[in-house]
């Protein structure tokens, strides 16, 4: 689990623990204390075996021998990383922008490439990859942030096309708003999702490939959305 401090993360953690008797995970965050916390619940009320690792994918996105990742065989990979970053900020700083690259995009994609090997697909397991709407369409508001997304949508894409046919599942989850700490208080209430149901809604049908949207009526959303002329979308 890439991305394990997330609340969508957390989520999926102790609903796989607690209803579908999953006994050993590999929690994967930047913050420590954050991903001690999940693993301590775990292994108390749950029994699970945990191992942690702490991994800042800023530096996980430059390309030397020490930051390639080491990945175990599982039968479930989940990329949940992500973060907004500074978008007014990383207007004019480029710092900020590439470090909003690096967490949404690049730093990831180290991790996926050394998950989806020619000798790992060819075995039975699944890989969930959390995307976003903000992909589908540039808004002025976010741009950095919507790129890099859509940069990691193509890639997923890409990896799921050339796992057509094999044992080996990619999903791509498009996740409209989801109740945290990243969208207090920037997003209507009613247009989040609680982590939870997110959760409950991906384990109902874990066998799944290839691109949906979280919750379903987000396909609604973007279908609109997608066809707005840019005089209004310059508005969001």
């Amino acid at each position: 689990m890439l991305g394990s401090t997330s609340t969508v993360a957390k989520a999926i953690c102790i609903e796989l623990a607690k209803n579908h008797n999953c006994k050993r995970f590999h929690l994967v965050a930047r913050n420590k204390n954050s991903n001690h916390e999940l693993t301590h619940r775990l292994e108390t009320s749950f029994d699970a075996l945990v191992t942690e690792e702490i991994v800042d994918l800023i530096d996980s996105s430059s390309l030397t021998s020490l930051n390639i990742p080491k990945v175990d065989n599982y039968e479930l990979y989940i990329i949940a990383a992500g973060s907004l970053g500074k978008a007014e900020l990383a207007r004019k700083d480029i710092k900020e922008a590439l470090e909003i690259t690096a967490v949404n995009y690049t730093g990831i994609v180290t991790w996926i490439t050394s998950i989806v090997t020619k000798e790992r697909i060819s075995q039975k397991g699944m890989l969930w990859v959390f995307c976003s709407v903000a992909g589908d369409k540039g808004r002025p508001s976010n741009y950095h942030y919507g790129a890099a997304k859509s940069a990691l949508s193509t890639f997923c894409e890409g990896l799921f096309l050339r796992c057509q046919g094999r044992p080996f599942s990619v999903r791509i989850i498009k996740a409209g708003y989801i109740n945290s700490p990243m969208t207090k208080g920037k997003v209507p209430k009613l247009l989040c999702i609680d982590p939870r149901t997110v959760a409950k809604i991906l384990l109902k049908k874990p066998n799944r490939r290839g691109t949906e949207y979280l919750p379903w009526w987000w396909t609604l959303i973007m279908f609109i959305v997608k066809i707005m002329p840019h005089s209004i979308i310059s508005k969001l």
